[in-house]
């Protein structure tokens, strides 16, 4: 009877921590409980006694009055432990939208809401745009010539993106711009990116941090009206001062100043600020004919009208490159060749009115920089990284199938496709994330994501381009016109270091500030602690007691269930995915609560745990990017074992950051109880894909597709065999279509049963001996020349790389090679 009892009480428990009641039930549940025991005699005095004492605790949390007696003991405690806050750690915090990251993060996630949303599609004009402009850009563009030759973009090109408006996509149609989605930007940046990536920094710059969209949103009419047509129609080239020598991802180190006084301005005494400044890494700065800038005003005599007052914080302000005193021009060369250089400035005067949004935005730069730092890292770097990696797979998979090693295409071995396969699988999830990504831009202005996106989709960026560079060998190392590879792979440092280095952005700013601000009590409980609110504390603390309890209750039985409890808002070959997403979910809201309540403060410091919670919360983001995409898509079946590769991969790399984290936790007690919390009896721990799906994904990049087309989309591609791109295209399709004749022939070859020294002798004889047909000789005759054109590279004189450039270097058209 006492086990019956027990049990019960056990149960009782559980489902009431499972469904999160509030406490008044769990007080009324006890009571019922000794209420049954008293009148049915079941249990002795003892029992009946544990049961009241418990029903009364739960009663004084029931009662406000008598719970707040509690509240106020720990509300001292709590303020005494708070952490510091700086302004700028606080508008960051503040700054931009909570979005489908809180549902991952609070651990019971609407999937409702992920599968009803409607991501953006291109408009007619968009799509046009897209179809016309970007491709007659893209035609434009030489990779090799711009970074080889020139180091720079040749003036038609440079004037075709002026004056067809790609530097005003972000711009409203009001202004002169295109008012183009954030969608539209990134596809048309991912398509340029396919291409150059030269260009598509320089078309991408103007349009994520830049003057142009701090006009847009917090400039004054004037200003807007100023200088928002110049920018649309290319007249002005923006440029934006933040990095400082001293100053990177800390902007509270900036050393440029600001000061309120008065000076002489076109003949007249006026109020305004003298600006000494030095800025580096300034992409567009040795061209650019406006500069936004960022550095902290100062107003020690009061002179904007508040005595008290001296330091107003970083502010922006906006000033023609062509003023006295800037010094502009000189170029840093960053491994790519887009404009990139610094500017100075020294005792320059300028008026008030220069500051954007006017003098009364002073101080309020920060804000306004995080909030387009956010929307620029959700659309741009992500779209860098999709045409790398898009334009990688699919050269990367016609290479694999040309290329052939000991009779059979290299892209054959499972050794190749366990490269490939991940090749696959990562570009998958890209198109997924950039999608989604750029959508929820077009809705809100999403921080955290935002910095998920950029930080991993640059981070896949690094892996796949060197997987492809692995598969390729010397035709991906040897620099020249015909390699694909090398100018993105060597742009790689720039995307990954850019706008925030993802070192810092994965082990500060995901979960750091992923924790406050998705969390649904966390930054409203420092809030009421700053505010000294105690009412509005005693709510939020109990409130997110209830929600410890309810997410460490469902994160235990839906591992012991193995997601039998859970839902999934679709039926078919991802229902379980959302399950098991669900599971990991409930895991890290309730991991995140005991860290918080464990460590404090210290977790702040504690960056390599906080990176580790942090890529929990990212692949849960990227598998739910991945689960949406497989359904927009219609759920196809080729899209499937992409899918299942994805969500697998995510799901193991989850796995991994949680064991980490549980073997790295310095309190072991804690760390034991969080790991059973998550990993209990008979829960199903996460192993990477499979090599049978990674194999299966991996071959079909080799054969012709609509879902290889749908998949690199965006890719600028051609069918002239003398392109870097289309050499390969053309390559690829003669592949397709003559190796059956290719591979009878070479076979014929290998077994000696075809004689002669060169391809003409050994055809000759092939149809002498009627090995061949007349057809498959002509395949075999078109395709050879295709084939070896696809796989050789580049080689230049001397003299030519002595003197640093390569002109007049020979292509080995296919008549030279088959004369040799």
């Amino acid at each position: 009877m006492t086990i019956a009892l027990i049990l019960a009480v056990i149960i009782g428990v559980w489902g009431l921590a499972f469904v999160g009641a509030p406490v008044m039930v769990w007080a009324g549940a006890f009571a019922a409980y000794a209420a049954a025991l008293f009148f049915t005699g079941v249990g002795g005095p003892v029992t009946l006694g544990i049961t009241l004492a418990v029903t009364a605790i739960f009663s004084f949390f029931s009662i406000t009055p008598l719970r707040r007696l509690l509240t106020a003991k720990i509300f001292t405690g709590f303020k005494k432990v708070l952490p510091e806050m700086s302004s700028t750690e606080r508008e960051a915090l503040e700054a931009g939208d909570v979005w489908w990251e809180g549902e991952m993060f609070r651990g019971k996630p609407d999937w409702n809401k992920l599968v009803s949303f409607e991501r953006t599609r291109l408009t007619d004009e968009e799509q046009s745009f897209l179809d016309n402009e970007c491709n007659e850009l893209c035609s434009m563009l030489d990779e090799w010539e711009i970074t080889g030759e020139h180091r720079d973009l040749p003036k038609d090109v440079w004037d075709y993106i002026r004056t067809k408006g790609f530097f005003g996509m972000l711009i409203s149609k009001e202004h002169g711009g295109l008012g183009f989605s954030a969608y539209a930007q990134s596809c048309v940046v991912t398509k340029i990116a396919s291409r150059s990536i030269t260009a598509a920094v320089t078309v991408m710059v103007p349009n994520s941090l830049g003057p142009g969209e701090l006009l847009m949103h917090y400039g004054t009419p004037e200003q807007q009206k100023r200088w928002l047509p110049g920018l649309s129609n290319g007249d002005e080239i923006p440029c934006f001062g933040l990095t400082s020598p001293e100053a990177g991802s800390d902007a509270t180190t900036l050393t440029d100043t600001g000061i309120v006084c008065k000076g002489q301005w076109e003949g007249k005494e006026i109020l305004g600020m003298k600006l000494n400044f030095s800025k580096r890494y300034i992409t567009l700065a040795p061209v650019a004919t406006v500069v936004g800038l960022a550095f902290k005003l100062y107003d020690p005599d009061g002179l904007l009208g508040n005595p008290d007052k001296t330091d107003y914080g970083i502010t922006c302000a906006l000033l023609p490159a062509d003023t006295e005193g800037v010094q502009i021009g000189r170029r840093h060369f960053p491994g790519s060749t887009f404009m990139n250089g610094p500017i100075h400035g020294k005792d320059i005067f300028v008026p008030l009115d220069w500051i954007i949004g006017g003098p009364e935005k002073a101080g309020k730069g920060w804000r306004m920089l995080v909030e387009c730092l956010s929307a620029g890292r959700g659309i741009s770097l992500p779209a860098l990284s999709a045409a790398a990696c898009e334009t990688a797979y699919r050269l990367t998979g016609a290479y694999s199938r040309v290329r052939r090693q000991f009779k059979m295409p290299i892209g054959k071995f499972e050794g190749v496709q366990e490269v490939s396969g991940r090749i696959a699988g990562l570009n998958y999830r890209l198109e997924a994330m950039r999608i989604l990504t750029a959508s929820a831009v077009d809705t809100c202005a999403p921080s955290v994501v935002t910095a998920i996106a950029k930080m991993h989709m640059t981070d896949t960026m690094r892996t796949v381009l060197t997987y492809s560079m692995d598969i390729h060998g010397g035709r991906g190392v040897m620099l020249g016109p015909r390699n694909y590879l090398a100018t993105a792979y060597q742009a790689v440092p720039v995307a990954i270091t850019v706008e925030g280095a993802n070192i810092l952005t994965r082990s500060l700013m995901i979960f750091g500030q992923g924790a406050i601000r998705c969390h649904p009590y966390v930054f409203p409980e420092m809030e009421a602690a700053r505010e000294d609110n105690l009412e509005e504390f005693d709510r939020l603390l109990w409130g997110h007691v209830g929600f410890s309890v309810n997410r460490g209750a469902r994160a235990l039985t839906l591992g012991m269930s193995r997601g039998l409890l859970s839902k999934a808002p679709v039926s078919g070959a991802s229902a379980g995915y959302y399950k098991e997403l669900e599971r990991m979910s409930s895991a890290l809201a309730f991991v995140s609560d005991v860290t918080m309540g464990v460590l404090g403060g210290d977790l702040k410091r504690k960056e390599s745990l906080s990176a580790r919670l942090g890529d929990v919360l990212s692949h849960l983001y990227m598998a739910s990017a991945v689960l949406k995409y497989y359904y927009d898509e219609g759920q196809l079946a080729d899209d499937t074992p992409h899918m299942q590769w994805c969500v697998e991969d995510s799901l193991y790399e989850i796995d991994k950051a949680f064991s980490e984290f549980f073997d790295n936790f310095p309190v072991k007690p804690v760390a034991a109880l969080m790991r059973f919390m998550v990993f209990p009896p008979l829960s199903k721990r996460y192993k990477p894909a499979s090599d049978n799906l990674t194999h299966k994904i991996a071959g079909m990049m080799l054969e012709p597709s609509a879902f290889r087309d749908r998949l690199t989309w965006l890719v600028y591609t051609n069918k002239d065999p003398h392109d870097v791109v289309g050499r390969m295209e053309v390559a690829f399709d003669a592949c397709v279509r003559c190796e059956p004749a290719y591979n009878k022939f070479q076979r014929a070859v290998a077994k000696g049963q075809v004689f002669g020294l060169d391809l003409e002798a050994q055809l000759s004889d092939a149809l002498e001996k009627s090995i061949l047909s007349v057809e498959e000789a002509d395949q075999v005759r078109e395709y050879d020349p295709l084939r070896l054109q696809a796989v050789l590279t580049d080689d230049f004189s001397r003299e030519e790389l002595e003197a640093g450039g390569v002109s007049g270097m020979p292509h080995h058209d296919a008549d030279d090679v088959m004369a040799a």
